[in-house]
């Protein structure tokens, strides 16, 4: 792999949103509103991961339940 396949790559596995679920599983997608799993799973598994790798303009959303839309939350109450 290239450098410029390389950083097509790490471009495409950008965090874009993060979404804690009722079930307390983590839903993440990238800049082009895809899933990226590596970062998915159980909250208590995933959360410090996803601090850590998360660029500063992450979007952070808590989902209560599967009815009403998802609530947009400060990075620290995530």
């Amino acid at each position: 792999m290239d450098s410029e396949e390389a950083e097509t790559v790490e471009e495409s596995d950008m965090i874009k949103s993060v979404i804690r679920c009722p079930n307390n599983m983590v839903v993440v997608f990238d800049d082009d509103d895809e899933q990226v799993p590596e970062y998915q799973g159980k909250y208590e598994e995933v959360r410090a991961r996803v601090l850590r790798d998360a660029p500063a303009d992450t979007l952070f959303g808590l989902w209560f339940d599967y009815e009403t839309d998802v609530r947009t939350v400060l990075r620290e109450d995530w």
